[in-house]
């Protein structure tokens, strides 16, 4: 089963964060077989760190809330909450399968988020620029509650456009950047 895991930052948690990488990393190093995507988020200056994304193929939901809620960075206080969600991989590859590569060009995580329904997100017919797409799932994957996206595109305008706006109740976009291991 895929999950969609978005820990997003405390404010002022940036010194936790930083003495924490390593063990985030060696965390992750653990899963790297599993792992589908990941990376972090940033604010609007490309550089102050605002969170972290893991798609991650697990068991099962157990699995699922052990890995978000056991990674280092959560335990010692750097995220003030997680969005953890079923989630399916519409372009079945991971990031490391994007065309485009790691670098070059802006990314972006883009989450629309909306009302229950059973109608999935359909991937939109330019994919090239797309590093990973998917619904966002109830927990026993039955029912859409909202879609993610990682992208590339020349700006945040771009990147929102990724999802129709009438079908979500918001759409939030944020930097993001390939994880990982340097």
């Amino acid at each position: 089963m895929e999950f969609f895991c978005h820990h997003r930052d405390r404010p002022g948690s940036g010194a936790l964060r930083d003495e924490m990488l390593e063990r985030h990393w060696s965390y992750m190093d653990r899963y790297a077989e599993e792992l589908i995507a990941r990376g972090p988020t940033f604010a609007a200056d490309g550089e102050t760190p605002t969170g972290s994304v893991h798609i991650v193929d697990l068991p099962g939901p157990a699995a699922a809330r052990a890995f978000a809620f056991d990674e280092p960075n959560h335990q010692a206080g750097v995220y003030r909450d997680v969005l953890l969600r079923r989630w399916r991989n519409l372009l079945g590859r991971t990031m490391w399968d994007f065309p485009g590569g790691a670098t070059g060009g802006n990314r972006y995580l883009v989450l629309g988020l909306g009302v229950e329904r059973t109608a999935e997100p359909k991937v939109p017919p330019a994919q090239d620029d797309l590093i990973a797409f998917g619904p966002l799932l109830s927990d026993d994957g039955a029912a859409w509650l909202g879609t993610a996206a990682l992208v590339r595109a020349s700006g945040p305008d771009a990147a929102r456009a990724v999802l129709a706006p009438v079908e979500y109740a918001a759409v939030e976009v944020h930097d993001w950047e390939f994880g990982g291991r340097r």
